[in-house]
């Protein structure tokens, strides 16, 4: 049982699993710098970079503090003494990671940063990105981040995210809705194009070898009539020459553009649907009255 109340994974991989507190003192750099004992030159940084080279070069079960204490040329118990263990050296390593875009302009707050102008450039280069990062670091996809410790990395991310995105008009609710949306399908892409990578490893197979063994009995099948549908489809179905993650990366921007053409529509009729930030006034409050008006005359009063 992990020290939130939460249950780890049995390998390690679930984000958010050791020590909480540590973590966050440890990504915000609140934590206390180690004095003596550990060889010189030895730094968190350190730790972190080479749990990352580990990770990437043979995936996250090959992480361990006696694996990174011979990479970084040290004993073990030094590496206690700047993170607790793999749990919180977990978060620090997805931190890291999401914080690899951002690091073209490391010195540059996130304020300054200018956001693209059109929300569907955003979109695009928010998948593109998160689709390159995916792949630099495929054990990015076998942890569990439901419960991720956020670091400076990851709230900077989600600030430019939602800047770049604050042109779409949406509620609050709705922009996070956006940014999920768009995580969730490009991890589920970079998912299928991981796994395909894997068993290509594990079997040896390619997959051109793989379908060719199979060919003889879906040709039988297809000619059976059983399968009509798929019988009558072109040769070039499952072409690998079709780019199924553009596909459906335009296909998500243009029913985003739907919903904001919808929202438009819903303000120019009713003002009161607009995001909360760009009201000005209190819909519920009584309207002021105009003092430099002239006063209407009395149509009631006695005429003399």
């Amino acid at each position: 049982m992990a020290k939130d109340g939460s249950t780890a994974a049995a390998d390690g991989t679930t984000a958010g699993s050791g020590d909480i507190a540590r973590s966050l003192e440890l990504l915000w750099g609140a934590g206390e710098r180690p004095s003596r004992g550990p060889k010189p030159g030895l730094t968190l940084d350190r730790i972190v970079t080479a749990a990352v080279a580990v990770a990437d070069a043979e995936g996250l079960p090959a992480v361990s503090m006696r694996r990174l204490s011979t990479e970084l040329g040290t004993g073990t118990m030094s590496l206690y003494r700047y993170v607790p263990g793999k749990a919180e050296l977990l978060d620090l390593m997805l931190d890291r990671v999401l914080g690899e875009p951002l690091s073209a302009e490391p010195d540059r707050p996130a304020d300054a940063q200018e956001a693209p102008g059109d929300w569907r450039v955003a979109i695009d280069a928010m998948a593109h990105t998160y689709l390159d990062n995916l792949r630099r670091h495929p054990w990015l996809l076998k942890i569990n981040q439901a419960r991720t410790v956020l670091g400076p990395s990851a709230l900077r991310g989600l600030e430019l995210a939602l800047s770049a995105l604050r042109s779409m008009g949406l509620r609050d609710p709705e922009l996070i809705g956006v940014i999920i949306t768009v995580n969730s399908f490009v991890e589920g892409l970079a998912r299928t194009q991981g796994d395909a990578a894997e068993a290509v490893a594990q079997t040896g197979l390619s997959d051109e070898q793989f379908w060719d063994s199979q060919r003889p009995y879906l040709e039988r099948a297809m000619l059976s009539g059983a399968y009509p549908m798929m019988a009558g489809m072109s040769e070039d179905t499952f072409s690998a020459d079709f780019d199924h993650f553009e596909f459906g990366l335009r296909r998500l921007i243009a029913g985003f553009e739907a919903l904001v053409q919808e929202r438009t529509a819903e303000r120019t009729t009713d003002p009161a649907t607009e995001p909360t930030a760009d009201r000005t006034t209190d819909p519920t409050a009584e309207p002021t009255p105009d003092l430099t008006a002239e006063p209407t005359p009395d149509l009631t009063a006695d005429r003399t």
